[in-house]
């Protein structure tokens, strides 16, 4: 998985790839985005990450053909509404929810209404100043 846009090569954060070709002694590692192939200098692999499992808000953006999401009382800062929606519309073909009726009942009871404190009004208010 890229973890940084990266205009230049055309490969943003969250897109997924495959390693396809390994070159020691170029120094270069070769991943395939969909069909195209972005070559990386091993310098450079920090922008990448193995992606076995990814969360929610790493795949923001983007769909999979299959999604597991594990719902379960003890992560329950985490169970809400739409964090939910957002993983349940990843999914292309199979969404699969994995763990207690109970941490579901409570992510869609959960509207996550807090308050965030952003001091973007005040921000703008001093910008047009």
């Amino acid at each position: 998985m890229q973890i940084a846009n990266d205009y230049d090569r055309d490969v943003f954060n969250g897109d997924l790839g495959v390693i396809g070709r390994i070159d020691v002694e170029e120094g270069e590692l070769t991943v395939s985005f969909d069909g195209r192939d972005v070559v990386y200098g091993f310098g450079e692999l920090d922008e990448l990450v193995l992606a076995y499992a990814t969360t929610i808000h790493k795949s923001q953006g983007s769909e999979y053909p299959a999604v597991v999401i594990p719902l379960v009382t003890q992560h329950y800062a985490m169970l809400a509404r739409n964090l939910l929606y957002t993983g349940v519309t990843r999914g292309r073909k199979l969404v699969v929810l994995v763990g207690q009726k109970k941490a579901l009942a409570i992510a869609v009871r959960n509207q996550g209404g807090r308050r965030r404190w952003s001091k973007l009004r005040e921000w703008l208010a001093g910008s047009f100043a």
